[in-house]
């Protein structure tokens, strides 16, 4: 089983201000992640926010205007960073916000902080341009990018005392990360692909007749472009249905964040389906007020108690 501490101990000033200052972070720039943090008692809050402050950090590096051998060492020096919190290193006084609000939440919480060596190692393999013959080759790129990232968060959320399963709990996570980053890649495909990236299965899209890439509004001639995406978003599903066997493992708030998250993309997954081209015009996206129902949902336990109920009926 793992334990998280509810309730932190008083929080000196320079923490404090730390926390504040990715907290911030937060709110002006996750999208999605923040709608499910609000949802947290404070010290959870807190510890999630330092989370997406490195990860944003990381994340900014690898999609940044720097060259790649410039790109590479500011990884590079920020995993020196990464080992420094994790040798306990990183003092209250430090000039670095996020090194002092990480360093005091990896104090709190049973944070795996490997996890974000393997996002580091994620956002390398985009530096040099890898693509993905198969869906098992991607897999190791979004288990970098998202899946460490679920068992990060895991590691503040914790698992309910006694609850059946909990061992099972970081593999959840984890392809509950997997669902979120597939969605990702089909939302931002044309984007992506204008940046040079190209994160679908070389096999999938020879399969689909789109190995010309994606580089315009209209899908490649002769290609069934809905027929990849349609597939795409099927596999997708088959995450989502196995990573949300999460939910019922956690406390009421931590299932409630994870259930606004992963709810907010499960609906974008379902916008997808209904217009694939939609991805080549534009980026989809749900408005404000339908990610505050979700978020409202998540926390009334809806999503928890379906898993629950689908398990129980598996099991007899």
């Amino acid at each position: 089983m793992i334990r998280t501490v509810e309730s932190a101990p008083h929080v000196s000033a320079p923490v404090l201000a730390a926390y504040r200052y990715c907290e911030t972070v937060t709110g002006q720039q996750a999208r999605n992640f923040a709608y499910g943090i609000r949802l947290l008692p404070t010290p959870k809050r807190r510890a999630m926010s330092a989370l997406y402050a490195f990860s944003r950090r990381v994340d900014d590096i690898g999609d940044g205007a720097l060259t790649d051998d410039v790109k590479a060492a500011r990884l590079e020096d920020t995993r020196a960073l990464l080992t420094r919190i994790r040798e306990g290193a990183v003092t209250q006084d430090d000039t670095d916000p996020v090194a002092v609000a990480l360093a005091h939440a990896a104090g709190q919480f049973p944070i795996p902080l490997g996890g974000l060596d393997e996002l580091i190692d994620g956002v390398l393999m985009d530096v040099r341009g890898e693509t993905y013959e198969t869906w098992e080759d991607l897999k190791v790129y979004c288990r970098c990018v998202a899946g460490a990232i679920g068992r990060l968060s895991l590691g503040v959320f914790g698992t309910e005392p006694g609850a059946r399963g909990a061992e099972r709990a970081p593999e959840y996570a984890d392809t509950l990360g997997l669902a979120l980053q597939l969605t990702n890649i089909l939302r931002d495909v044309r984007e992506d692909a204008e940046g040079g990236r190209v994160y679908l299965p070389a096999d999938d899209l020879a399969k689909f007749g789109c190995a010309a890439g994606f580089g315009g509004p209209t899908p490649p001639e002769g290609s069934d472009f809905a027929g990849l995406v349609h597939f795409e978003v099927r596999r997708a599903r088959a995450l989502f249905a196995e990573g949300y066997r999460l939910l019922p493992l956690l406390d009421r708030r931590s299932g409630a964040c994870v259930a606004a998250m992963a709810g907010i993309y499960r609906r974008l997954l379902d916008r997808i389906e209904r217009d694939p081209a939609a991805v080549l015009r534009g980026r989809v996206s749900l408005p404000g007020r339908e990610k505050a129902y979700v978020a409202v949902r998540g926390l009334s336990g809806l999503d928890a108690r379906h898993v629950t109920r689908k398990t129980v009926r598996r099991r007899a």
